[in-house]
């Protein structure tokens, strides 16, 4: 018995390549969008939970202002996070991204007062290297959509 494939309509139909490459190539990039959104949510999160730990032990130090300062910026970083999540448009989106890397390098500054400004004598040098790498995160998040929301205009 011979099978007869039916002939692909890749063939028979040159744009239906074209049609399904497009298709991938924006499979692809949602994909990768996605992962930076739940790699930047987590890390924000988790951020913000070692913020936490930091503001007991400063309260427990009894400095008040920086440490409610350093929680309230750190805190703001992952919220903004969440709330691009469900953004009404691109536009929406890159707004509430930019306002949380502002939130960033604001925690970023108290983080650094506090750890040369010997309020403490805690190490907050991890932190610091968390909140540069999160700072990367959302700096290369807004950078491509602003430059994705370009190119579709």
């Amino acid at each position: 018995m011979q099978l007869n494939p039916q002939p692909s309509k890749f063939k028979t139909n040159p744009q239906a390549r074209v049609s399904f490459k497009t298709q991938h190539s924006k499979l692809k990039t949602k994909l990768r969008k996605m992962s930076k959104k739940t790699i930047i949510q987590k890390k924000s999160f988790d951020f913000a939970l070692k913020i936490i730990e930091l503001y007991k032990k400063l309260i427990a130090e009894n400095e008040y202002i920086i440490s409610k300062q350093v929680l309230r910026s750190s805190t703001s970083i992952g919220a903004n996070v969440e709330e691009a999540s469900a953004a009404q448009s691109k536009r929406d989106f890159i707004h509430k991204m930019s306002i949380s890397s502002k939130e960033a390098r604001e925690t970023r500054y108290w983080l650094r007062l506090l750890n040369e400004g010997a309020l403490t004598q805690l190490d907050v040098s991890p932190l610091l290297s968390d909140i540069d790498e999160i700072i990367k995160i959302l700096t290369s998040i807004v950078k491509t959509s602003v430059e994705n929301k370009r190119r579709w205009e």
